[in-house]
């Protein structure tokens, strides 16, 4: 087949960047898509074409098929790749990509829609080897049954609805007499999400991890696994902290869980990049599902293993085959990611949308910032709050840590209300750095206690510095840029006000 000349990004904000920065590096044009709202978006600037697909509802424009597919023979793209998200994982937009002549840059339509259904994807896994959490084979709605299978799997059980995602609609139940109020909000609640009521049960796992493994496969199916990432420091199973390796993670556990990965992908003919999830507990794993896309969290992969997976990605869907073996696969120090996004942890964690009045990134040894943001960008009320994705890259986990520290220390973002004073009073719990950690760290630790003490504080250092400098902020700053740096660390909106008064 040839590689690409050029690539359409079905996507938007840092993502689209992202695959726009291999492309480009591969010597591939790129077309970027956007909304009414991203008109002024990085991406659409980055990208070497950029063509309007409809209004700012996503609905209206990143999942409108026609339009992306219009676009992409428009501008004469071969290819799409859709990142994240959107239309990343729907079987219907592979077809049509492949109906039209396009290649869909991921796996096969088939394989995506052998993945969706989370019931169909654990009969899957268990025909293939791979270990399941107890509970139904099927989705079930008689409450008889239901209420016979949580008897014989034991208490605790989960329920959760077969279509869904994200949590939505997941019932936690201990006692027999709660089971089925539960399983009627549970399928309630799937019905308005999902248009599906189906539900099934699974044993609920105590202190569980979340692990997960990148795997890559190409055309040939030869497939392996790229290394692992702990994501266990989730709020309603949203990941907001993740990290390669896994501080549990041994060279036999996992030798052992990346091949059973492995055999769950080569069970449904999967090429491309894609990741197996699952839950660990108490020495035992259990397949979660499997997402048949490039993950949000990718970048900490990449800088333990040198491997560049959105590149790698794209040479698989042009037909090259995987420029790497599994015994050519060396993990080298530690990654932390922290999702940055707008967003008031002190409020439930609510979007906080708006203009960037002040950015500034991070940098230095070790630090990766993947970001679509710039000064005076207006973060768009209507899609996924996140500003950037702040990585950084030690020789261990305790200077991955450090680095991340520092790393927040630095972020200058004035506007909006970040989650960054949530990040620090993680790094600073002593159980996260001990590696000690599961999936309800965050109601058990009190973060959120923690994260009322950090913006106490620097609230008050902000109210301080004003105090010590009052009118002369301006000058002293101009004096001395130390101080000015030191200033724009800590100095808000309010602070801003005053001094030009």
């Amino acid at each position: 087949m040839g590689m690409f000349k050029k690539i359409l990004v079905a996507n938007r904000g840092e993502i689209a960047i992202r695959i726009m920065r291999a492309c480009r590096e591969l010597g591939i044009l790129s077309v970027a898509v956007y909304s009414d709202a991203d008109k002024n978006a990085l991406f659409a600037k980055y990208a070497d074409e950029a063509v309007y697909i409809g209004p700012s509802p996503s609905s209206e424009s990143y999942l409108n098929m026609d339009n992306i597919v219009k676009a992409a023979l428009q501008t004469g793209a071969e290819a799409i790749h859709p990142g994240y998200g959107f239309l990343a994982e729907n079987p219907a937009f592979a077809k049509l990509c492949e109906e039209n002549g396009i290649v869909f840059i991921g796996p096969s339509s088939s394989s995506i829609d052998a993945m969706g259904s989370k019931i169909t994807a654990r009969q899957l896994m268990k025909n293939a080897g791979v270990p399941i959490v107890p509970g139904t084979e099927r989705g079930i709605s008689d409450p008889e049954e239901i209420a016979d299978v949580a008897e014989r799997i034991g208490y605790p059980v989960i329920i959760k609805p077969a279509a869904g995602g994200g949590g939505i609609g997941m019932k936690i139940v201990d006692r027999p007499e709660d089971l089925a109020p539960a399983v009627a909000s549970a399928q309630s609640i799937a019905t308005s999400a999902f248009g599906d009521g189906t539900v099934y049960l699974e044993k609920y796992l105590t202190e569980p991890r979340h692990i997960e493994f990148q795997i890559m496969a190409d055309n040939r199916g030869r497939t392996v696994y790229v290394s692992e990432r702990e994501c266990s420091i989730q709020r309603r199973h949203q990941k907001l902290i993740e990290e390669a390796p896994s501080p549990i993670m041994t060279p036999e556990l996992r030798k052992k869980m990346g091949e059973i990965a492995v055999r769950a992908a080569k069970a449904i003919r999967y090429r491309s990049a894609g990741t197996v999830e699952f839950m660990y507990s108490h020495g035992e794993f259990y397949f979660l599902e499997m997402n048949t896309r490039l993950q949000v969290e990718h970048p900490i992969t990449e800088m333990i293993t040198g491997i560049d997976l959105a590149k790698e990605q794209i040479s698989v869907a042009a037909g090259e085959d995987l420029s790497f073996s599994q015994n050519e696969i060396e993990i080298r120090g530690w990654a932390i990611e922290c999702r940055i996004n707008a967003e008031d942890p002190m409020n439930d964690f609510a979007p906080s949308p708006g203009r960037l009045k002040r950015y500034r990134s991070p940098g230095g040894p070790g630090i990766r910032v993947d970001s679509g943001v710039y000064t005076g960008y207006v973060i768009p009320p209507y899609y996924d709050s996140l500003i950037s994705k702040l990585v950084a890259h030690g020789r261990d986990r305790n200077e991955a840590i450090a680095r991340m520290e520092r790393a927040l220390y630095e972020y200058i973002i004035v506007g909006v209300t970040t989650n960054i004073p949530f990040h620090k009073a993680v790094l600073r719990n002593e159980r996260f750095r001990r590696g000690d950690i599961n999936t309800h760290f965050i109601r058990e630790e009190n973060i959120l206690d923690d994260v009322k003490r950090i913006v106490a504080e620097e609230k008050e250092k902000r109210e301080s510095l004003a105090s010590a400098l009052g009118a002369d902020t301006r000058k002293i700053a101009a004096v001395s840029a130390a101080v000015g740096a030191y200033l724009s660390l800590y100095r808000s909106d309010e602070d801003e006000g005053e001094a030009k008064s």
